[in-house]
């Protein structure tokens, strides 16, 4: 079976995670909400608590099989400035293993280089972060083993997106019709 990790930071963007926590446990996909920051809650950037699954520490990265940042400010540079989280999302790219980032998140693949002839896009503020890019303002992009999306009223399609990727794109368009969305 499928498993996720989406990571947290203080300060994230409530709906850009939860979203795709969301859809990707209504799909049947295991998602572990996890801490950078040790501690059993994280609060996001509109003040909304949220008990995690595991931290940082307890995670077994070896049985995951996509890492999800979310965006906000300030959870974006939370997750940017985890050394470890950056270490396993170096070792996740260059394996060839998914990464999704969401909103000012995809600004950190940027920074990483794993942009660099891609298709992506983000938040628009953070447009010139996403580094040897080709920035397209859709919803949600899919280019090899990256995942990027635009901004949190564009959760849904990129929650759909990972669907589609674990399930079929008939999964997810089943899924959409259930919400009520219109892809």
């Amino acid at each position: 079976m499928s498993r996720i990790g989406i990571f947290f930071a203080e300060g994230y963007e409530e709906i850009e995670a939860l979203t795709v926590v969301d859809l990707v446990r209504r799909a049947g996909i295991s998602i572990d909400m996890i801490s950078v920051t040790e501690a059993g809650e994280v609060t996001g950037s509109h003040g909304i608590t949220v008990k995690m699954d595991r931290t940082l520490a307890e995670t077994d990265f070896s049985q995951l099989d996509m890492l999800v940042l979310p965006g906000g400010m300030p959870g974006t540079k939370g997750l940017e400035d985890c050394e470890a989280l950056m270490e396993k999302l170096d070792e996740f790219y260059t394996s060839g293993k998914y990464i999704a980032a969401i909103c000012a998140a995809p600004s950190i693949f940027g920074h990483r280089g794993y942009l660099k002839g891609r298709k992506a896009t983000s938040y628009p503020d953070f447009e010139s972060h996403l580094e040897g890019a080709d920035v397209i303002g859709a919803a949600a992009i899919v280019d090899g083993n990256v995942i990027t999306g635009r901004g949190m009223g564009c959760a849904i399609p990129f929650g759909l997106a990972i669907v589609e990727h674990f399930k079929g794109k008939s999964a997810a368009d089943e899924l959409a019709e259930k919400i009520v969305y219109s892809r």
